[in-house]
C-alpha cells in the first residue's frame, strides 16, 4: 500500500468498521442491574437517591415530602485502550493481521461496563453508597414515623463467595452506570504525526469517560452464607418486609440473583431445576433469573 492521506484514512474506516461489528455483537451484563445515567459535567450529584415517592389518598392539601439531601457523588474516569500498528505492515500489505485486535477491542469496549459495575459490586462491603454506609451493611440508619433504627442487606456470617439478591425491576436499579462520553474508535495516523515519524507506527484506539456507582442498597442484599432454599428465603422476607419512612411497604422483591462461578451450580440447582433431589416440586423453580458473573469471585 502507498502511505498518503487518503490510504491511511481507508485503513481506518475499515478498523472502525471491524470495532463496531464486534461492539454491536458482543453480549453485555450490566444493563440487568444498573440504571444508565447520562453525565454532562465532571461529575455527578445523586442527591435525590433514598427516595421512595409513593401514591397517597389525597385528603386536603397535598403533602410535600422533605427530601433529605445526600451527597453521594459519581465523578467520570477516563478510560482507553490502544493498538500501534508498524508503518511497514501498511506497506507491506499485511495490516490485516491487526484486523482481529480491533474487533476485540470493540468486544472490550461493549463489555467494559460489566467490569467496572460489577467489580464495584463485588467491593459492596467495603464502599460507601449514598447514606455513608457501605452499600452491603448490617446497619444501614432508617427512619420509620420519626423513629429511629437500622436495618441489614448483608449477611456475612458464613465464609462463602458472594451471592446478591435484586430488584431490578425498578427505574432506578441496585447500581448506576454513569456514561459522559461515548466510546469512540479512534486515530493517531495522519503521515505528519510526530509519533509516527519518531516510532514508525500509526495508532488505533479506543476512549471514553464513564463511572460506575451505587444506586440504592435497599434493592440489593447481599450474603456470604450457604446459597440455599432457608438462606434464600430470609434474605425474601427481609426484603419484602423494608419499609418506607412513612411506614408503608416498598413493594420490595427480589427477581434475579447474581452470583460467581463459585455459586453457579447451586443457584442452578435452586432455581433452574423443577424437582428436589427427593423428587418433590421445587417450590424456587423459576422464581428469579440467574445472573453469572465472572467479577464476582
Amino acid at each position: 500500500m502507498i502511505i498518503n492521506t487518503a490510504n491511511i484514512a481507508a485503513l481506518f474506516l475499515s478498523y472502525k468498521s471491524l470495532f463496531q461489528d464486534a461492539f454491536k455483537d458482543a453480549e453485555s451484563s450490566w444493563e440487568k442491574i444498573a440504571t444508565l445515567v447520562p453525565s454532562s459535567t465532571e461529575s455527578n450529584l445523586y442527591a435525590f437517591l433514598g427516595q421512595f415517592p409513593r401514591l397517597r389518598k389525597w385528603l386536603g392539601a397535598r403533602i410535600i415530602k422533605d427530601m433529605a439531601v445526600h451527597n453521594y457523588t459519581v465523578v467520570n474516569e477516563p478510560f482507553e485502550s490502544t493498538v500501534g500498528v508498524p508503518k511497514p505492515k501498511i506497506e507491506d500489505d499485511t495490516f490485516g493481521v491487526f484486523s482481529p485486535l480491533m474487533s476485540e477491542m470493540g468486544y472490550a469496549a461493549k463489555t467494559h461496563p460489566d467490569e467496572i459495575v460489577f467489580e464495584l459490586l463485588k467491593l459492596g462491603a467495603s464502599e460507601l453508597c449514598y447514606d455513608g454506609q457501605f452499600f452491603f451493611d448490617t446497619d444501614h440508619p432508617v427512619l420509620t414515623l420519626g423513629v429511629a433504627s437500622t436495618v441489614a442487606n448483608y449477611d456475612a456470617t458464613g465464609a462463602g463467595d458472594l451471592w446478591i439478591a435484586m430488584d431490578t425491576k425498578r427505574p432506578l436499579k441496585p447500581m448506576i452506570f454513569q456514561k459522559r462520553q461515548e466510546y469512540n474508535f479512534v486515530r493517531f495516523n495522519s503521515t505528519n504525526d510526530e509519533h509516527v515519524f519518531m516510532q514508525n507506527e500509526y495508532l488505533f484506539g479506543v476512549d471514553t469517560r464513564v463511572n460506575a456507582g451505587f444506586g440504592l442498597w435497599q434493592l440489593a442484599y447481599g450474603s456470604l452464607n450457604t446459597l440455599d432454599a432457608t438462606n434464600w428465603d430470609a434474605i425474601v422476607t427481609a426484603m419484602m418486609q423494608l419499609k418506607s419512612d412513612e411506614d408503608r411497604p416498598l413493594s420490595i422483591r427480589p427477581n434475579l440473583i447474581v452470583v460467581g462461578p463459585g455459586n453457579r451450580a447451586a443457584a442452578r440447582a435452586l432455581f433452574e431445576t423443577s424437582t428436589l433431589a427427593n423428587g418433590a416440586a421445587n417450590p424456587n423453580f423459576k422464581e428469579v433469573e440467574v445472573l453469572v458473573t465472572p467479577y464476582l469471585d
